[in-house]
């Protein structure tokens, strides 16, 4: 049976690892931390060696297979990491993933993750992975769940705050939580043993640069291309990454397709998506103006951008940026903007 979130430390107090492990949700924070605690314990039980795999639409699963094969260069234990976003291995990596928990080669870990999940996602490789080793959807938060994962978050940073203040920041933060954890590391070094009011935490929230993220992506997908625009500007001039930037832009591009795929009423979907009824007008402007293939496109676009920012393409980034931020914000007359990639 799939395991919860609460269960891993139990699980990766035994003596010897299961085999095969499955950590995907929607949750990235929760699923990168819950994969560092995997890694640091096969670590410590001799997994010393460690083999990454990306999974798209271009993946050969054959890779999996001689993988499995293949015998340690140093006769050490090893981590075999498919890192799949979508949850979705098509029918030749079901096939593929099956087969190798049939018969999990000696002294391998095989360890999935996955950015998206779902009850449909629950194929014959999850029921796989499931019988031998460790099924770990971690699923998304409810908005009455956050100020109690933040508080403990807190407590575990040694910060102290009030109910207050708890609340206010699990409002600024509108269910991200890796803005919630950034902030929280913040606060513990600014604030120390100090209890943690609503004024500390709205003076640190207010100029804090981590946000301008999300502030970008809110104004884009409110239609808002001059302030979006004047913000990459600034970013840019302040000598800002792009990659991490890159990282939240493509998780609202998939929320926009998702919700504009959705089955169902769109408060049905906003509520599945834990978008908060501040955000949704924007959104509903955003989905009025793009349909399911222009954020396609968007997700397409960023993809080149990426590539260009990890030095595998030719381009200018930040010009690459505004193209997609215009097409974000006026999807009709930015579209064009991303012809190149059509």
């Amino acid at each position: 049976m799939p395991v919860r979130l609460t269960d891993l430390p139990r699980l990766l107090g035994a003596n010897e690892l299961k085999p095969a492990w499955l950590i995907a949700g929607s949750e990235h924070l929760q699923v990168m931390e819950a994969a560092d605690q995997l890694r640091a314990r096969a670590r410590d039980l001799g997994y010393a060696e460690r083999e990454i795999h990306d999974v798209d639409h271009r993946f050969d699963w054959n890779e999996l297979t001689m993988s499995g094969a293949a015998m340690s260069l140093f006769s050490m234990r090893r981590v075999i990491e498919l890192r799949m976003p979508t949850g979705k291995p098509g029918k030749e990596g079901s096939a593929a993933i099956s087969a190798w928990c049939a018969d999990p080669p000696p002294d391998t870990l095989l360890m999935i993750t996955a950015q998206e999940w779902s009850k449909k996602h629950e194929g014959a490789w999850f029921k796989a992975v499931d019988k031998i080793g460790v099924a770990l959807p971690i699923w998304p938060l409810k908005r009455e769940e956050t100020p109690r994962w933040i508080s403990a978050r807190m407590k575990s940073r040694g910060l102290k705050a009030t109910p207050d203040a708890i609340e206010m920041l699990a409002e600024r933060i509108e269910g991200n939580l890796l803005a919630a954890a950034q902030e929280i590391d913040k606060l513990s070094l600014l604030v120390g043993n100090t209890l943690l009011d609503v004024d500390t935490l709205e003076s640190s929230v207010a100029d804090d640069a981590r946000f301008d993220a999300f502030r970008l992506t809110d104004a884009a997908i409110a239609g808002d291309a001059t302030r979006a625009l004047r913000m990459v500007d600034g970013l840019r001039a302040e000598g800002a990454e792009a990659i991490p930037l890159l990282g939240w832009l493509l998780n609202q591009l998939r929320v926009l397709l998702r919700l504009s795929s959705a089955s169902g009423t769109l408060a049905q979907a906003f509520q599945t998506e834990r978008i908060w009824d501040a955000k949704q007008t924007g959104f509903k402007r955003a989905l009025r103006a793009g349909d399911a293939a222009h954020w396609e496109r968007c997700i397409v676009h960023l993809g080149r951008i990426d590539r260009i920012a990890k030095g595998r393409g030719a381009g200018d980034v930040w010009r690459e940026i505004e193209r997609l931020i215009m097409a974000i914000a006026m999807p009709r007359r930015g579209a064009d903007l991303l012809g190149a990639d059509r």
